[in-house]
């Protein structure tokens, strides 16, 4: 049993995580959850034990000095609580960690048994795919669920996809199986692109996570920072004419598949947005004594909360992208 003895009891807590590695191209989900935390000022309250999950001839421990004196790294997996303000405030559980490089059915336990403790109510894992698509053009982002009651609900994916999977495909099962509400949200990165970080994919990434858990993140300088690297990409595409060339060949397919989505859904979702940013009321406050200083006043006696979540689908470092 896990005992958080210094968490109180959260509101309406939704897990997202996310992990560098196969399901990260460009950096791009693990830098959505970093944002999310940086932004929010997380505080973590547990971390799993590397010893258990990871080769440390692959991911690496770090040397660093702390006034003079010499402290290692570990690399892990670490979760984390923001509490954000408004009207209706709720709770998110960040999870942001390294794909481990073994025991990956009990990792998924491990945090199926915290999402059970804090009453998570659903899983959202984060993933980036290289993938055909040019950098000139809104970021695609497919939602994709292994519940088809969630899927027709929430109006997303239900996936079909079959081959090799990473920590996020098996995550997402794990969660499916525990019946945990689960859903994957997965942004294409151009492949021809694909050095971290890629500002422009992450952003893509929490406008998806504000649409389906309906609450208004700040940005930050996250758009002005997404415009820097797609003018730098422009630019070393106009220095190569066969880059170029291909470019506007991604672009003519692009505009040729998305033309039905130029009216309906894809309007209403960014008009959607577009009001729930210019509204006051939902501006998002620090939690009550400031930032997440609150994790430090548990609730004394708080009930032990229900189980939730629930994952799906995986990556590839080729260019064509999972088929829901």
């Amino acid at each position: 049993m896990i005992e958080l003895e210094g968490v109180p009891e959260l509101i309406d807590p939704v897990m997202v995580a996310a992990f560098e590695g196969w399901n990260d191209a460009g950096d791009a989900a693990s830098g959505a959850v970093a944002h999310l935390d940086r932004e929010w000022k997380g505080e973590v309250f547990a971390a799993l034990d590397a010893e258990d999950y990871y080769d440390f001839q692959v991911n690496r421990p770090t040397v660093w000095l702390d006034n003079g004196v010499r402290k290692i790294t570990w690399p892990t997996t670490r979760l984390s609580v923001v509490r954000i303000g408004g009207a209706k405030p709720r709770d998110l559980v960040l999870v942001r960690g390294i794909e481990p490089s073994m025991r990956w059915r009990s990792f998924c336990n491990e945090l199926l048994g915290f999402a059970h403790e804090l009453g998570v109510e659903m899983v959202v894992i984060l993933g980036a795919l290289l993938g055909d698509t040019p950098h000139t053009r809104p970021v695609p982002v497919s939602g994709v669920t292994s519940d088809p009651d969630l899927a027709r609900t929430m109006h997303l994916e239900e996936t079909k996809y079959e081959g090799p999977t990473g920590i996020v495909g098996v995550l997402q099962e794990a969660c499916t199986h525990a019946g945990v509400p689960a859903v994957s949200l997965w942004a294409a990165v151009p492949h021809y692109v694909s050095q971290p970080p890629n500002p422009k994919a992450t952003l893509a990434l929490l406008n998806r996570l504000e649409d389906l858990i309906d609450v208004r993140i700040p940005l930050g300088e996250l758009p002005e920072d997404a415009r820097a690297w797609q003018l730098g990409v422009d630019q070393l595409a106009a220095e190569d004419s066969e880059v170029a060339e291909y470019v506007q060949t991604l672009e003519e397919a692009r505009d040729t598949a998305d033309l039905p989505e130029a009216s309906g859904d894809a309007i209403a979702r960014e008009f959607e947005r577009y009001l729930r940013r210019r509204d006051p009321s939902a501006e998002p406050g620090p939690a009550p004594g400031g930032d997440a200083s609150y994790l430090r006043d548990p609730s004394p006696g708080r009930p032990r909360p229900r189980r939730s979540p629930d994952p799906e689908e995986d990556p590839g470092e080729t260019p064509d992208p999972p088929q829901p």
